[in-house]
């Protein structure tokens, strides 16, 4: 390896840190989550709940949960959390540090057009090819996050800006009246909009719950932005799945993302890499008992 490519290098590292720095406090997380407001909901999520981890928000500080959920997002297209990524790597945070890494996720950013990453490039002019495991086999790098992956969702949701607080409330309150665990429909919401209520992602899902028409129709919602009638909505729904998956909340969860039919299709959790990351990424929320009892239930009541 050069001489010039160590500079480089280490220039590449010095802009990323200095990004970094204006931004790692906990004030600041209202702030820059704005930031992910083009995203699609649950890229944004991701996004926000990466971001959460990568400072502490509501949660133990966890730089490599966050790099997980980065990677997640990247994989499914979005080019700010190939640069959040990129940082990780840069900064050795969560993850060993690795310039090649680093400046191999900087280039897919710029090449979607992430002005930040183009700025980089341009100032080291790195180019490599060293991609992740997490982006090439998602299940064996989220395997080796297993010990303290658990986030506490009540309070992860508690943590959340004014209006989404609001939110988080009334899935407190109606949760208990339609029979669903509240910190699964806590966990729900969490990972389809991050407990947004004017979320629309491009397949017109909508709301807290992300409700598509037709299944907005099927339970009764006529406003889909209506907060409550949304949570109301998605509830109805996750109750009717726990019924017909007789409670076990990973196929539940497989459903909500990809259809009932689709479980049913397959015997299981379908195999589908976004809803695959999807279930693991509710059941993260969801405390040790309740995973062992879903594992059980996997495995036909097996130890």
């Amino acid at each position: 390896m050069s001489f010039r490519w160590h500079q480089t290098a280490a220039a590449a590292l010095l802009f990323a840190c200095a990004a970094f720095s204006a931004a790692a406090n906990q004030g600041a997380y209202d702030s820059e989550i704005a930031l992910f407001g083009s995203e699609a909901p649950r890229l944004q999520a991701m996004l926000e709940q990466g971001f959460a981890a990568q400072i502490g928000h509501g949660q133990a500080r966890s730089p490599l949960r966050a790099a997980m959920l980065y990677c997640d997002a990247a994989r499914e297209g979005s080019a700010e959390a190939y640069y959040r990524l990129a940082r990780l790597f840069l900064m050795g945070d969560g993850v060993p540090r690795n310039l090649a890494t680093g400046a191999s996720l900087l280039a897919i950013a710029a090449q979607q057009g992430h002005f930040k990453a183009q700025e980089a490039l341009e100032l080291t002019g790195l180019r490599e090819q060293n991609l992740p495991e997490c982006l090439s086999d998602p299940e064996s790098a989220w395997a080796k996050l297993s010990v303290g992956s658990h986030v506490d969702i009540e309070r992860y949701a508690g943590a959340q800006p004014k209006e989404r607080r609001a939110v988080v409330a009334l899935i407190r309150e109606l949760a208990p009246r339609y029979e669903v665990d509240l910190k699964f429909a806590l966990s729900i919401a969490a990972v389809e909009s991050n407990f947004n209520p004017r979320a629309r992602s491009p397949k017109n899902a909508q709301g807290v719950m992300q409700l598509i028409p037709d299944t907005a129709a099927r339970f009764n919602v006529r406003d889909a932005f209506d907060p409550e009638q949304n949570i109301r909505g998605g509830l109805a729904y996750l109750r009717w799945l726990k019924k017909r998956f007789s409670g076990d909340l990973k196929l539940v969860a497989a459903a909500y993302n990809a259809g009932e039919g689709a479980v049913d299709r397959y015997g299981g959790v379908p195999p589908f890499a976004e809803t695959q990351a999807y279930v693991r990424r509710v059941l993260a929320f969801l405390p040790p008992p309740a995973l062992n009892e879903v594992r059980r239930a996997v495995r036909g009541g097996l130890p």
